[in-house]
């Protein structure tokens, strides 16, 4: 560390400290506390214990559903059927 200086030796044991401390911090005012975890994802919680909930995921409306093989078989068959009577 001497080829360092002092001035950047406690500037990288500063780094370090932040580094490490920052992780415990987070996880200790999370953990012990959920309403911060809420409060930071946005929920909003209104009287009687009724909470509303941001939507991160917005799924697009259901399609109608293709048909099934049997179905498909079936249509072919039809087809089949109309092209040998013409």
């Amino acid at each position: 560390m001497s080829s360092l200086g002092t001035s950047k030796g406690i500037l990288e044991i500063a780094k370090f400290g932040l580094y490490v401390s920052v992780p415990i911090f987070l996880m200790y005012t999370f953990a012990n506390n959920t309403k911060n975890l809420q409060k930071i994802m946005g929920n909003v919680t209104l009287s009687l214990s009724l909470t509303l909930y941001r939507s991160y995921v917005v799924y697009p409306p259901e399609a109608p559903r293709p048909p099934s093989p049997e179905e498909l078989r079936e249509m072919a068959r039809e087809l089949a059927r109309k092209r040998d009577m013409h």
